[in-house]
């Protein structure tokens, strides 16, 4: 559970190849080994962190919004954290799903 969404709270997400074959834009902190989905708290902020995340060449990018439940359950069935961040990359909170 996070300290800064409510479970019924929508936030946003980018997804990549949207119309497509879409899924979230995942990363990786090889660092500290962990897979985890962006998530955000704001569209603007979404859209200005995109040029910070890795992503593949040739493949168009879109933040969408999605209800914070259904995307913690999603996360959590493949394996991946929850990175809440701001606009400029900087990790607010870190949850597992």
């Amino acid at each position: 559970m996070s300290k800064l969404i409510d479970k019924d709270q929508w936030v946003w997400v980018i997804i990549q190849d949207p119309g497509g074959v879409e899924q979230f834009l995942g990363q990786q902190d090889a660092k500290n080994d962990e897979e985890f989905i962006p998530v955000f708290l704001e569209k603007e902020e979404a859209q200005q962190a995109l040029g910070f995340l890795v992503r593949q060449k040739g493949l168009k990018y879109e933040a969408q919004a999605i209800q914070y439940e259904d995307l913690s359950q999603r996360a959590g069935e493949y394996g991946f954290m929850l990175f809440i961040l701001n606009g400029s990359g900087e990790v607010l909170e870190k949850i597992k799903t």
